[in-house]
């Protein structure tokens, strides 16, 4: 069935029924059930993990060819640095095999003209992922894939409201008092990407866990799935983005 959905969506004719409606400019992942869809299938984590990335692989080829031009996700959170070491030490590898592998010559990246952005604090991270992250090459941009690692919505709007404040001293602004939601906003790490329209939520938990709190606005339309990610596909998301277009109609109808 899903085999078919991905035929279905590569057709020209039924991409241009879908983009016959608003199609969101950005799209974001909390990318939860990986741990738990391994036992499952008789899997150790870390395969869970790795089916993670591949999924990741596939739902933004897919936002790609429905013309959604900005994809964020969830891969690793400030947290998860508590989890066992063989965990995170694995985690980390993962990290650092697929970052290499997106940015090669005639992959994904390349090949949609995607540029890659790393949001978190990334000092936290192993020196060689660091090294991975400084040398994923920039191509001709023309959509945006945000993999927020060592992430922490909490500490990105704290170290966001920080830098606008230096910013206004060193403005020699006498009231600091007039820094605006747009000065913080121009601060944070997806500062350079749309506004929010889309964030869905795999595995069932109904939380954000700490991810794009700030962005999350009141235009923004929350999602939660059952399917755990490995297992999220087409069939999951088409009727997500229906739904966005439906509501996007209901607001343009005059009333």
């Amino acid at each position: 069935m899903l085999l078919r959905c991905l035929r279905w969506i590569r057709k020209d004719s039924s991409r241009r029924v879908l983009a016959s409606g608003p199609i969101p400019k950005h799209v974001a992942f909390v990318m939860n059930g990986n741990r738990r869809y391994a036992p499952m299938h008789q899997q150790a984590i870390h395969e869970g993990h790795s089916e993670g990335f591949v999924a990741l692989r596939r739902m933004l080829e897919a936002c790609l060819r429905l013309d959604i031009r900005c994809v964020s996700a969830y891969a690793f959170a400030m947290d998860n640095f508590r989890r066992s070491p063989e965990e995170v030490d694995h985690l980390m590898s993962l990290a650092h095999e697929k970052l290499k592998e997106m940015s090669r010559h005639g992959q994904i990246l390349e090949q949609y003209g995607v540029r890659l952005n790393v949001l978190g604090k990334t000092s936290l991270l192993p020196e060689y992922v660091q090294e991975a992250i400084r040398h994923v090459e920039s191509f001709v941009c023309t959509a945006i894939l945000n993999i927020c690692m060592s992430y922490s919505s909490q500490d990105e709007m704290t170290t966001a409201v920080e830098s606008a404040v230096q910013n206004s001293l060193e403005n020699s602004d006498p009231d600091i008092c007039d820094i605006t939601e747009h000065d913080i906003s121009a601060q944070l790490m997806t500062a350079g990407s749309p506004p929010l329209d889309i964030l869905v939520r795999t595995s069932g938990v109904k939380r954000l866990s700490d991810f794009l709190l700030w962005q999350c606005s009141e235009d923004t339309q929350i999602h939660f799935s059952k399917a755990y990610w490995p297992e999220f596909g087409l069939l999951d998301f088409v009727p997500i983005l229906l739904d966005y277009q439906r509501k996007i109609w209901r607001q343009r109808s005059p009333v």
